[in-house]
């Protein structure tokens, strides 16, 4: 992956370019770590004070942040928006929280310019709402898990104070599942035990939420983006049944050949092999959004499967002429097409020969062919939510910390790929 870093256009790319021109041939340039330190975008850089509000009974009732974002010496890409709409907007977190006040100024320093990278604001914003809410349940003596608990978001879909709409969701769950994977109920045993070899033993943890698959064009557009956010596909089927997927999102080690590769196969019911993914090559690809902001899967991946929805539709036209049969009575699973309550059937190969051979269905409204191109712009983003435990011991002579458990539960809703993913 590239984490956002290579969503920008650096001086030397641009070099390189003019540069083989000048020589023609290939240039490549590399930057070593020293380099890459003074010359890629950097992630963040805030100081922030932050206020929040509860009754007596620890529900919370208002959130102020005011925060300064260094954006270094040079404005980037992203840089303004890093620090406020990716920034301000999730300071929610999990939690139903009534009003919320942020307040940002961005600076220029003599640093190296900040842009969208690592989590660009989401990070940021957990990390202000969760020292809040621990701080918190330390100051009014209630415990960390249940205060998290009375504040969670429930019901759904939730309208934040800060733009965000949240969908779907289950904080609890999460919480649960990641306190018992950590065995928190067993941890005042194991720091009891740690104390008896003169160390130190702490636990703490964090529930998260954040945006992805940035998309949403009237979202971003009602915030200042000049452009829209959608993504397409292309599904391309020859006469043998082999599929051709052309994308507009880019893999540079996040594995769009496998998962794209695998959502087409699992759908038409036909071998993995036979399905090949093309990206990258704008003499074939022609629109693209790209990849940043998790929205390949979730964007990318929806412009395939409505482009399949279409391909399935008119390979069932092909398939009725085929079988002799009214199209709404055609079932099309496992690769193959069925007629409901008979035992006739075509398999997906022959079908898609077929919708090359044209007098097979000539005067019948039906065009040859087997192609259909699809844009995906969703009305949302997506909001993968989750809860981190960590679990450190400290040495008391030589002040040595070591992690010995690190939990993650993260709810990401349908796993494509579970290997992938790990």
């Amino acid at each position: 992956g590239g984490f956002g870093s290579k969503i920008f256009i650096y001086p030397e790319e641009v070099v390189c370019l003019w540069a083989a021109r000048k020589v023609d041939r290939p240039v490549r340039w590399t930057a070593d770590r020293s380099e890459s330190f003074v010359t890629d975008a950097h992630g963040r850089d805030h100081v922030t004070r932050a206020e929040l509000a509860l009754d007596a009974n620890g529900k919370i009732l208002a959130m102020r942040v005011k925060t300064i974002a260094n954006l270094g010496a040079y404005m980037s890409t992203f840089s303004s928006s890093v620090p406020t709409y990716l920034y301000a907007t999730l300071l929610s977190g999990q939690y139903d929280i009534p009003q919320i006040y942020c307040e940002v100024d961005a600076v220029y320093t003599n640093t190296v310019p900040v842009d969208a990278y690592r989590g660009a604001g989401r990070p940021e914003a957990t990390f202000v709402v969760e020292r809040l809410v621990e701080v918190a349940a330390r100051q009014m003596g209630i415990d960390p898990a249940d205060l998290r608990k009375r504040n969670f978001v429930k019901s759904f879909p939730h309208q934040t104070p800060v733009i965000m709409a949240y969908d779907a969701g289950d904080y609890n769950a999460s919480l649960k599942k990641a306190f018992e994977l950590a065995d928190v109920k067993g941890f005042n045993k194991r720091k009891r035990d740690a104390a008896r070899h003169n160390k130190l033993r702490g636990l703490g943890y964090s529930t998260y939420i954040e945006a992805c698959g940035i998309a949403p064009s009237q979202a971003v557009g009602s915030l200042g983006c000049g452009v829209g956010l959608w993504e397409s596909a292309e599904v391309r089927v020859n006469p043998t049944g082999g599929v051709e997927v052309l994308t507009g999102t880019h893999a540079h080690g996040q594995g769009h050949e496998t998962t794209f590769a695998q959502l087409v196969s699992e759908r038409l019911g036909i071998p993995f092999e036979n399905v090949s993914i093309v990206h990258g090559d704008t003499d074939k690809v022609q629109f693209g959004m790209g990849t940043y902001g998790s929205r390949s899967g979730a964007v990318g991946m929806s412009a395939i499967v409505k482009a399949l929805d279409k391909v399935e539709a008119k390979a069932k036209k092909v398939a009725a002429h085929m079988l002799e049969a009214a199209e709404g009575d055609i079932v099309f699973k496992d690769g193959k097409f069925t007629v409901a309550g008979t035992d006739k059937s075509a398999a997906w190969g022959d079908v898609a020969l077929n919708a090359y051979i044209a007098h097979k269905f000539a005067g019948q409204e039906l065009e040859p062919g087997l192609k259909e191109t699809s844009f995906y712009d969703p009305t949302n983003f997506t909001f993968p939510a989750g809860c981190h435990i960590c679990e450190v011991e400290i040495d008391g002579e030589t002040g040595k910390t070591e992690i010995v458990n690190w939990t993650a539960v993260d709810d990401f809703g349908t796993v494509v790929n579970p290997m992938i993913v790990e």
